[in-house]
């Protein structure tokens, strides 16, 4: 390639090539090339010295490697602490992306705050906002210890000596797309500076020890902004999600390497920060109607945690000869998959009817388990009858109408008892796994068909 050429870069696995290409060789992404400066050449030098310490580069036994387990630190709230396995892990790097607005910078200020009381050094580093923004969040938040230093710098050569001669315990860098190095001609954001803007921070996290936080943007598709590498890199990926315009906040880890991946933190936001939400089912359940017909409480999984939370459906004639479907939280398609089941296997005319169906509390979900409990509200509805607000139904509906066996199932009737519902509706098959479960009624049924008893 000529001296101050081109190169393009896959935005989704960092394959580079010398010309555009619609479609990816190397992971068949479509639309993913972008085109920046081509780097320049760094002049090959001799191999550095290895360090006393370092690993011998023959292979070893599995139990001369020692454990490296180390006593996490907690970042005092529990919400979050549940998310990352158990706290921090000293020497991580934790991605945490976002839509703007969502709380990302508030989330890790708070945490900055509490950290503060406990270590001797939290640096906050940010490159969109001057001090004096991040003075006037802070005081909304509360009250911060000396301990706390910030900084307004993007020029990753200047952080790197900072964080050296400081030598923080925790470091938050807000965010990663306004971070460039001087040696890369291409633009603070571009798919070759957020790659080795984050190399540097993964090597400083690692040889000396420091948790450092990145600020991730993320793109409409509600991907973090960047080459997909940067996700790979890590060691945990946090997303923060939830409608801008709703008080709750939903904190969910898509990668750890130091714990679950199937947990989630439940926040709500308030004038002074981020809350926790130490109960969400009863958070989500208030204010559902009482009497309603069409309205039916479900339980979710969110990881190890079961969740209640009302499923809403409305169901009237249609005006035009083809029927309307909308779904709001769930999955557009089966919702007409559940429709088409109620028509073929009860006979119910819902080819002549509008459907609108809505997880209630802007929650977005895909699980099986949902499917019992929508498929009552639609048929609670179309008869206008409604179900018993102390009822709660999980359950997966097949094609052939029979209700089949989730995950967890003691857990969730476990839930449903602890906040005072009277019966649970669930699949026969799982009646096995929760009939040590006392105090609540449990109601078994194999096919859709069986739980019309509900609704009559």
């Amino acid at each position: 390639m000529k001296k101050g050429g081109t190169i393009f870069f896959c935005q989704s696995c960092g394959y580079e090539s010398a010309k555009w290409s619609g479609q990816c060789p190397a992971c068949r992404q479509w639309n993913t090339f972008a085109e920046e400066p081509a780097p320049k050449k760094s002049r090959g030098g001799p191999a550095p010295a290895r360090r006393s310490g370092e690993a011998r580069s023959g292979p070893v036994c599995l139990a001369e490697v020692a454990s490296g387990e180390r006593e996490r630190i907690s970042t005092g709230m529990k919400e979050l602490d549940q998310v990352l396995g158990g706290g921090i892990v000293p020497g991580s790097l934790v991605l945490v992306g976002g839509d703007p607005g969502i709380g990302k910078s508030t989330l890790l200020l708070q945490v900055c705050r509490n950290l503060s009381d406990r270590l001797s050094g939290v640096l906050y580093i940010s490159g969109e906002e001057s001090l004096q923004q991040i003075k006037l969040r802070a005081l909304r938040i509360g009250e911060f210890r000396e301990s706390l230093k910030l900084m307004c710098e993007t020029n990753l050569a200047d952080i790197e000596e900072v964080v050296l001669r400081e030598k923080p315990q925790v470091a938050i860098i807000d965010s990663i797309q306004t971070m460039y190095q001087e040696e890369i001609s291409s633009a603070p954001g571009s798919v070759s500076q957020v790659r080795e803007a984050t190399g540097v921070l993964m090597r400083l996290a690692k040889e000396q020890g420091i948790t450092i936080f990145i600020v991730g943007h993320v793109t409409k598709e509600g991907t973090v902004a960047g080459p997909r590498v940067l996700e790979h890199m890590v060691d945990t990926v946090l997303y923060f999600e939830g409608d801008r315009h709703a008080s709750y906040r939903i904190l969910r880890g898509v990668k750890n390497r130091f714990g679950s991946t199937n947990e989630i933190g439940v926040f709500e936001m308030q004038e002074s920060g981020l809350k926790e939400v130490a109960n969400p089912s009863e958070y989500m359940l208030n204010g559902k109607p009482e009497g309603a017909s069409g309205s039916v409480v479900a339980c979710t999984m969110e990881g190890t945690r079961p969740m209640l939370l009302e499923v809403q459906a409305l169901v009237c004639r249609t005006n035009f000869g083809l029927p309307r479907r909308t779904a709001a939280g769930m999955d557009f398609n089966r919702v007409n998959l559940l429709l088409a089941v109620l028509e073929k296997r009860l006979n119910l005319p819902f080819s002549s009817y509008d459907a609108y169906v809505n997880i209630a509390g802007g929650l977005r979900l895909n699980e099986p388990a949902m499917d019992l409990a929508l498929v009552l509200a639609m048929i609670s509805s179309y008869k206008d009858i409604p179900v018993s607000g102390k009822t709660v139904v999980f359950g997966e509906v097949g094609l052939s109408g029979e209700v089949r066996a989730v995950s967890m199932a003691r857990q969730r009737v476990q839930e449903a008892k602890k906040l005072g519902f009277t019966k649970v509706l669930l699949p026969q098959s799982s009646m096995e796994q929760v009939k040590a479960v006392t105090g609540i009624e449990l109601v078994g049924v194999a096919a859709v068909r069986d739980a019309l008893r509900i609704i009559g």
